[in-house]
């Protein structure tokens, strides 16, 4: 073996057939890394672009939105399957949108119930203080209105000829007490019968005097209302002279509407403040429903009864309540907000987040709601809890359904959009585009011929103006829909053109009291809204 290896030629042998080897492993590993990106290039896909406003629009290659002019953004591929009819959007659109969305739950339905009203007197605290004998007003000790007075206080002097022929016969009477006291008696009880005292009797008697003149003496503690007399008038039996008002407890008188009846109770508490005492809040609870709805205003009187020793409550000023309501009927309902829900009609809509997707998709659905709480409704049947629900930006998901031609509240059942992806638009379809991005003006569109839709200027203030407006365009045949906001003092109806018009809706708001852009309220119409319904200066 050492003679093989010192051997000159084996050694180069061997040495050749090493390198050799070496060769064969660099140029072999080489070809793997040749062919690998080969492999990826094929298996790669196209990237698809679309816009993060119009997601309907889908590209193969960058660019501009046709309809927008926006720069295209790659769409991002979801593994996971989508519903047909359901609509995709971007995290992009979403956050352009400004869409926020929130997991239905089951909550106490408290229905809080906005009321306004005044301040009245306690109409069984009120006095009349008449003259209880004739005659002529010598001197008013009590000369204005608003004048506290005091039960015994005087309030007027009174010179009466009847009196003093009374007195006269009580002293003659007084002659014969002893011998016939039936005639004394007599005598004296008739001056009792005009309101005069003991102690005034006994000064007659004492002094054996005849007065011209006699005090009218305050029957209760209170405010002077009214003041119906004057120096030197000429009074009979019976006449007014002052009205007193004891002001130690009042009443609040608030205004509810017939729709809201249901949801008021005897024994139910209020929260109410006053304009007048900015920063104190009161309470009190309802003693007293008014059984009859006042036929103009369409409202009823709601009485809470509240002491007022301090003095700081006067009939007149203006009250806010606030009523919540708790909803036995409707315990551990569930809840969702009021901006969650779509109306068209009859149908309310609202748009559910699917579950097991990597992206935000929204699907449409109807249900059915129950009792308006305020800010949010009672949700009767379509939700179920742990759902996830669009609550803000619902409008600009239902654009973007709608130019996809999928189902969405004007278009229920879906359709072609008039709109190819990637083609460019006319400019009445652009403007269609944006009307319907906007989520604000519906004006003519319809699911049908016959139904439109249209937006006009109605004058109102509080909440109490949007349930008289939106009663009176309601009570027309052939409108299904009013909402009328009292931030932009614009009303959305719905309507069938085959059955009712613009202009007899407009005439029904304006018979309440409200001005529109066509038809001014009445004068009588006007003043007969409550004093925090009037809009005019």
């Amino acid at each position: 073996m050492k003679n093989i290896f010192s051997n000159n030629y084996f050694r180069y042998s061997l040495f050749a057939l090493a390198g050799l080897f070496l060769g064969w492993l660099i140029f072999h590993s080489s070809n793997k890394v040749e062919v690998k990106p080969r492999l990826v290039i094929q298996e790669s896909k196209t990237t698809i672009w679309t816009c993060a406003m119009h997601p309907q629009i889908r590209m193969p290659e960058p660019g501009k939105c046709p309809i927008c002019g926006m720069d295209l953004i790659p769409l991002s591929q979801s593994s996971s399957p989508v519903d047909p009819d359901a609509i995709h959007l971007t995290q992009e659109a979403i956050a352009l949108a400004n869409v926020s969305t929130s997991v239905v739950a089951h909550q106490k339905p408290i229905k809080e119930l906005r009321l306004y009203g005044k301040i009245q007197a306690d109409e069984r605290l009120l006095q009349s203080q008449v003259a209880h004998i004739p005659g002529r007003i010598e001197k008013l000790m009590v000369n204005f209105t608003g004048e506290l007075v005091h039960k015994g206080q005087t309030l007027a002097v009174i010179y009466s000829p009847e009196l003093i022929t009374a007195q006269q016969e009580l002293l003659e009477a007084l002659k014969t007490k002893q011998t016939q006291p039936e005639i004394y008696d007599a005598a004296k009880e008739k001056l009792h019968q005009w309101k005069l005292t003991d102690y005034q009797i006994a000064n007659i008697e004492n002094s054996e005097k005849i007065q011209n003149n006699f005090d009218v003496i305050s029957n209760s503690t209170g405010i002077v209302t009214s003041r119906r007399i004057n120096n030197g008038d000429y009074i009979s039996q019976g006449s007014v002279l002052y009205d007193i008002a004891d002001l130690s407890n009042v009443w609040i008188m608030f205004d509810a509407y017939e729709s809201d009846l249901p949801f008021v109770s005897i024994g139910d508490k209020i929260n109410f403040t006053v304009q007048a005492i900015p920063g104190e809040n009161f309470s009190g609870n309802i003693i007293f429903v008014d059984p009859v709805i006042n036929p103009s205003t369409r409202i009823s009187k709601i009485r809470v009864e509240i002491s007022n020793q301090s003095g700081k409550l006067k009939p007149e000023m203006f009250v806010t309540g606030i009523l919540n309501a708790n909803l036995r009927e409707y315990q551990n309902s569930l809840i969702i907000p009021r901006s969650a829900v779509l109306w068209t009609g009859k149908r309310s809509i609202v748009y559910v987040k699917q579950k097991n997707s990597d992206e935000p998709v929204f699907k449409i659905r109807e249900i059915e709601l129950g009792p308006y709480l305020g800010n949010s409704y009672v949700v009767l049947n379509g939700l179920n809890v742990g759902e996830e629900i669009v609550t803000q930006g619902t409008f600009s998901i239902d654009a973007a359904a709608q130019l996809e031609g999928k189902p969405s509240m004007m278009n229920p059942k879906g359709g072609e959009t008039n709109t190819m992806p990637g083609m460019d638009m006319t400019n009445e379809s652009k403007s269609k585009a944006d009307e319907s991005m906007s989520g604000m003006d519906m004006s003519n569109s319809s699911s049908s011929e016959s139904i439109q839709h249209a937006s006009f200027m109605v004058s109102g203030n509080c909440e109490m103006c949007k349930e008289r407006i939106e009663t009176a365009a309601k009570s027309i045949i052939g409108v299904s829909g009013a909402v009328w906001d009292d931030k932009t003092k614009q009303i959305h109806v719905e309507f069938d053109s085959k059955e009712t018009n613009l202009d007899d809706i407009q005439k029904a708001i304006a018979k309440v009291g409200h001005d529109t852009e066509k038809y001014k309220a009445s004068i009588d119409s006007y003043n007969a809204l409550p004093e925090c319904c009037k809009y005019r200066k």
